[in-house]
């Protein structure tokens, strides 16, 4: 009956993300009915799930009546964003060193990426964004190997409604977009080739810590330096990626 005992536990704590994300997703809030349609789940056991949940400030219930996510986790999300932030700092300088490229970590934010570090260079040329920056998500290296963390339904539901096109090579088809996160998915990486701004150009990928924060690091360049010097940059990075995944997980 221990095995028995452990899986249900399991099985209640995945119910209980599923709860979560799918408030995280609606910060406007949903009704009782609502949360329970979209999960799937009995209307008892999310009855009960939530009511755990509420018990331990993850979710709160508005005066409205809906459901949306508590302050208890909103607390545990800006500790973890911090201590990502703390543990992927050597990585970032390190990295930034080695390809003598400005390197930026940053997370999504309410549709948008939010730039949370970075290290420049000492060169004379060089690509510099101010922390706490906002930038689109469908046309930068950070933001698509964000959005390819997630599922093509959840893609949709953050992308605007209108893609913008901020340059000539800016992808403005959302079916054109999913198709290039797939893509993003497999290898591991996304580029941004002049598609957020004219004569600059970034790859990037994403990282996980244990409760599940994602942040992506990326190597931005000036299209000079950058064709033709693409296959020693990924290469750096993934190999970076490597690395901090493995100390982000315990290993």
């Amino acid at each position: 009956m221990p095995d028995e005992g452990r899986s249900n536990g399991v099985q209640v704590l995945t119910r209980a993300a599923r709860i979560m994300r799918l408030l995280s997703e609606h910060p406007d809030g949903v009704t009782f009915t609502e949360l329970a349609n979209l999960v799937g789940l009995p209307r008892s056991t999310v009855h009960r799930i939530v009511g755990t949940l509420e018990e331990e400030g993850f979710v709160v219930t508005l005066p409205s009546g809906k459901l949306r996510l508590g302050p208890a986790l909103i607390r545990l999300a800006v500790t973890s964003r911090r201590e990502l932030r703390h543990e992927a700092a050597p990585y970032l300088e390190a990295l930034s060193h080695e390809l003598n490229e400005t390197v930026d970590l940053a997370v999504l934010d309410g549709g948008e990426v939010l730039f949370i570090d970075q290290h420049t260079p000492r060169r004379r040329l060089r690509i510099v964004s101010e922390i706490g920056a906002r930038f689109p998500v469908h046309c930068t290296a950070n933001g698509k190997a964000l959005l390819a963390r997630l599922s093509d339904d959840e893609v949709r539901r953050i992308l605007p409604r209108r893609l913008e096109a901020l340059t000539e090579h800016t992808i403005t088809d959302r079916d054109r977009l999913l198709h290039e996160l797939a893509t993003v998915r497999a290898h591991g990486y996304a580029i941004d080739d002049e598609e957020h701004r004219l004569g600059i150009c970034a790859v990037g990928t994403a990282v996980s810590d244990v409760v599940g924060t994602t942040a992506a690091f990326t190597v931005v360049v000036p299209s000079a330096r950058f064709h033709g010097s693409e296959q020693r940059i990924i290469t750096a990075l993934l190999q970076m990626r490597t690395t901090v995944q493995g100390v982000l997980s315990g290993g």
